[in-house]
């Protein structure tokens, strides 16, 4: 081979282990996950209560921007919760610049003839988006104890009491409950987002906290004691993460947290493909920003061992397996043209125990979330195929979220859109998808070509690639150019994505 081919293909096969170590990295966490159950279990017992009358005064911050559909919703939900009306109050931090403001401040006036404790909050200006909202609520917050829901959730009338009693030990700093999905089964998309999500707090949540490792507030359904916000410096605005930015700094100063994922807050997931990119580039570029900004004096503390800093940088650094995927739908084809076919018995050494190390762990991951809450492990297996090929469809989008973290701080929080039961008010702008379906064409070659040269293992996963790559492509089409048939009304507002976002 020449110089080209021989860096090409050396290519190849480090983005195949750069692959393998993240799939490894998954079985790690099934196994420290079972391992640490009962220290979990455990720990969903509160070691002592709070009496009645020692109940401590909450403050729940309710942080909104033009959620028209869902914002009514949650300010119910928040005033029907079962503890002492003069224990709690609610804090609606609105920045919205709709009809949402309307709607969100008559609730809260119907709270207050209620009897509840309920304000209506507007800053002068939107600075630091959600995490300036919640810092500005704090400036007349009365909680010795903040409670936190997004726009999409409705927690239980039972959620105060049962978290609460936690925090009788001071050193607890926040307590994180696991969301429970709405709309799990309102589509493919839908499906595989509960899944994902059932993985990451069910498997990964608990992994962390089973084994005493770093595990972040999920930015919604918790509780923190205000004192843990401010001794940790308080909520900033420099990435786009300021929920996992602020529990590793709240960690690092000694504070625990404790995870309860008995304890459900069921929310709403995203219905279309650019709601849920929306919010996945959100994610993914403020993970890359935070592991810039914290990684090193993560790894320099002195009071974690070696296993704690590891896990904290696969905590950090998981949205990097996007690039390894863009870059192995590129590579796929020239790959499969370049290297000759094994026979039966490299296949069989080489191939077999690649392919396992790629998905054999990620099967175990989700049928490991499955059967933790009483369900089919053969339901999370059946959906591996579709959660591979939606993988691959979103790569290029998410590889430049994490390029964009990489490269700048902070940036412009694009909320997710939210459908709640009003129907589809918001929408997101999308460009056209020419990276996937540039992508689709060349994973369509590359089965042909897998196929042609008797690379049998690499055939499905590029037959995957085409069929997550055309997949998105055409769910983006349809949502843009047809919004009847992808069952969002003509009349929603449009929400432009962010330059960077549409760099995709």
């Amino acid at each position: 081979m020449s110089a080209t081919e021989i860096i090409l293909v050396s290519l190849y096969f480090v983005v195949l282990a750069g692959l393998c170590t993240l799939g490894a990295h998954r079985a790690v966490t099934v196994f420290l996950c079972r391992k640490h159950r009962r220290e979990i279990e455990r720990h969903q017992r509160p070691v002592a209560r709070f009496a009645e009358h020692e109940l401590p005064f909450i403050t729940i911050q309710l942080p909104l921007y033009n959620e028209a559909t869902v914002a009514a919703r949650l300010i119910e939900a928040a005033g029907r919760f079962d503890y002492p009306r003069d224990r709690f109050e609610i804090q609606v931090l609105d920045d919205s610049s709709d009809e949402t403001r309307v709607i969100a401040s008559k609730k809260v006036d119907e709270l207050s003839a209620r009897g509840v404790n309920a304000y209506y909050v507007r800053r002068p200006n939107r600075h630091g988006y959600k995490a300036g909202a919640l810092d500005y609520g704090l400036t007349t917050a009365r909680g010795e104890f903040v409670a936190m829901f997004d726009a999409d959730f409705i927690p239980r009338q039972s959620f105060l009491r049962d978290v609460i009693h936690h925090f009788v030990e001071p050193k607890v700093g926040m307590v994180q409950t696991r969301w429970a999905h709405l709309n799990r089964e309102t589509n493919l998309l839908t499906r595989v987002q509960a899944l994902m999500l059932d993985g990451h707090h069910l498997v990964e949540n608990c992994a962390r906290f089973g084994s005493g490792c770093y595990f972040n507030f999920a930015g919604t359904g918790g509780i923190w004691r205000r004192r843990a916000i401010d001794e940790a410096g308080g909520w900033q605005h420099d990435t786009l993460t300021e929920d996992l930015d602020l529990s590793y700094r709240a960690q690092m100063v000694g504070y625990q947290f404790i995870y309860r994922p008995d304890i459900l807050t069921p929310s709403e997931l995203p219905e279309d493909v650019a709601a849920l990119r929306a919010q996945q580039h959100r994610w993914a570029k403020g993970t890359v920003q935070t592991a810039r900004k914290l990684l090193p004096s993560v790894w320099q503390h002195p009071g974690l061992t070696t296993h704690q800093r590891v896990e904290a940088v696969f905590h950090m650094l998981p949205h990097f397996a996007y690039p390894l995927m863009l870059l192995l739908s590129v590579l796929l084809l020239p790959a499969l043209v370049l290297l000759p076919a094994a026979d039966v018995r490299t296949m069989m050494l080489v191939d077999l125990p690649l392919c396992f190390g790629a998905t054999g762990s990620i099967a175990m991951f989700y049928a490991t979330a499955e059967t933790s809450q009483n369900r089919s492990a053969w339901s999370a297996i059946k959906m591996l195929p579709v959660l591979i090929g939606l993988g691959a469809g979103m790569a290029p989008h998410l590889s430049s979220a994490v390029w964009s973290g990489l490269n700048h701080m902070s940036g412009e929080f694009v909320r997710t859109p939210k459908k709640g039961s009003a129907g589809s008010r918001y929408r997101m702008g999308v460009r056209l998808p020419l990276a996937e379906l540039l992508l689709f064409t060349m994973s369509s070659c590359a089965v042909v070509a897998a196929v042609e040269t008797g690379h049998w293992f690499a055939a499905p996963f590029a037959l995957l690639f085409a069929w997550g790559q055309g997949y998105i492509a055409f769910l983006l089409l349809r949502e843009q150019f047809l919004p009847a048939l992808g069952g969002m009304a003509t009349s929603s507002e449009v929400l432009e994505e962010s330059p960077l976002a549409k760099a995709a």
